[in-house]
């Protein structure tokens, strides 16, 4: 009989701890003119094997979606609204009554993020308003009897002055004292996660020649780093990224607040300049990470070995009108037609032996050759007009040979002018962060466009 009060204790400790539970779910992005409905999406999101959902807002149709599921969700305080719900506790108890109380009876939202990535691309005036903002709706929920959704921010690895090596882990000058000390004594004092966006795909990229692609993808089985200060080996630079946020963490005195992987992926496709962005290297690495966090017993990392991982992949689709290189809209399981890019299981117990083979990669190396930029086929003629002027106004010469009697003149067509402005824009700005996107508008190609004495600018790699 003395054995019966420890069963009900063990039974309790695991069905209280069930959010922390080793399952994987996927990220909901909605930047595409061209996604399934929410309700189609919520059956494709099932049907991945995913057990949560993350959405960048609290979108109502999403929501009431969800309603009935057993997927557990994640919902979003946008970034422009934090300064204003910072100072106003009947603003953020209005946004609380609007976007979560009517759905929490049927929908499970168990996490409430107050902005995404709100340091790495958000004016600073905003940066010292995450916290105050987080307390007024954690009040707010508090107030409501909302008291099981846990409150937190989502931060990405450019936080850390020093990530290497990991037990070197230590947040930037300008923000550990100001901004992640209080948020690390709100995530303390309410037990709440740490939400952390890890692309070991970023960190590889930027340095490809010393830094191994099978490391980055789990599939090295003789490259193990060791850590010359905390001698803790590693044999993947996932769990190296994750260690260098667990030791600056530390080093301000929080050694045992709980991560939760908010965002990782691998791009399946990118621009002709990038590296790496392949279906092949898309799966290996998913396929791999879901492994990893679903493992029983838990994993964890060298620093929190047997720790759960929460985590969450991204992302659910490719979205055609996310900004930035091409990378940036092809990180999805799915393509907007809701079929699969490749064979892939959130719940980890299906086999990679049951995949269908996947295509083997043809740009793990740097390409080599020319790349002129140019205008998309089928896009919108006021648009691609806008877009030309654009491109014409920023100076250095830019567009002199479309001018009327120039040698780039002819053909006067829109799409001839706009693509040639494009590549002379891009080959003179890539070097200080200019892609060839203009918002949809254009396309890297291979092949020269250049026609009889107009010769396009390109850039050479």
């Amino acid at each position: 009989m003395a054995l019966l009060p420890l069963y009900f204790f063990f039974l309790f400790l695991s069905v209280s701890s069930g959010e922390f539970s080793s399952q994987v779910g996927v990220n909901y992005g909605q930047l595409g003119n061209n996604l399934p409905s929410p309700k189609q999406s919520v059956k494709l999101i099932q049907s991945l094997g995913a057990k949560r959902v993350k959405i960048y807002d609290a979108n109502h149709d999403i929501l009431n979606a969800l309603n009935g599921t057993n997927l557990q969700v994640c919902i979003m305080v946008p970034n422009e609204i934090i300064n204003n719900i910072s100072t106003s506790q009947k603003l953020a108890d209005s946004w609380v009554e609007t976007n979560v109380v009517p759905f929490y009876s049927t929908t499970k939202i168990r996490y409430l993020l107050v902005g995404n990535e709100v340091i790495s691309g958000s004016p600073k005036d905003i940066w010292s308003n995450i916290v105050p903002a987080m307390r007024k709706i954690k009040k707010s929920l508090k107030t409501h009897g909302l008291d099981k959704i846990k409150v937190s921010t989502s931060m990405a690895m450019d936080v850390l002055e020093s990530s290497f090596p990991p037990s070197n882990g230590t947040f930037r000058s300008d923000i550990a004292d100001s901004i992640v000390r209080p948020l690390l004594q709100f995530l303390h004092r309410t037990k709440s996660f740490y939400f952390l966006d890890v692309y070991p795909y970023f960190a590889w990229v930027m340095d490809p020649k010393n830094i191994n692609l099978e490391y980055a993808l789990f599939e090295s089985r003789t490259i193990k780093y060791t850590d010359p200060l905390s001698n803790l080996t590693y044999t993947n630079l996932f769990d190296q990224m994750v260690d260098s946020v667990v030791f600056a963490m530390k080093r301000l005195g929080y050694p045992d607040i709980r991560i939760w992987i908010a965002e990782t992926g691998w791009p399946n496709a990118g621009d002709i300049d990038q590296i790496g962005a392949n279906i092949y290297n898309a799966a290996t690495y998913n396929r791999n990470v879901v492994k990893k966090l679903t493992a029983k017993p838990p994993i964890g990392t060298p620093a929190r070995p047997g720790w759960v991982i929460p985590s969450l992949i991204f992302a659910l689709y490719n979205e055609n009108q996310k900004p930035g290189p091409g990378t940036e809209r092809h990180f999805g399981l799915l393509y907007p037609n809701g079929t699969k890019i490749y064979g892939i299981d959130l719940s980890g117990k299906t086999p990679d032996s049951c995949f269908e083979p996947l295509p083997k990669p043809d740009n793990n190396e740097p390409y080599k050759g020319k790349i002129w930029c140019v205008a998309a086929k089928g896009v919108n003629e006021t648009a691609l007009s806008s877009a030309l002027s654009y491109a014409c106004s920023q100076g250095n010469r830019t567009c002199d040979p479309i001018q009327p009697g120039k040698k780039c003149f002819k053909p006067d067509s829109l799409f001839w002018h706009a693509s040639y402005a494009f590549s002379s824009y891009w080959s003179q700005s890539r070097k200080t962060g200019a892609t060839c996107y203009f918002n949809g508008l254009a396309t890297q190609t291979a092949k020269d466009p250049s026609f009889g004495h107009c010769k396009f600018p390109s850039v050479s790699l």
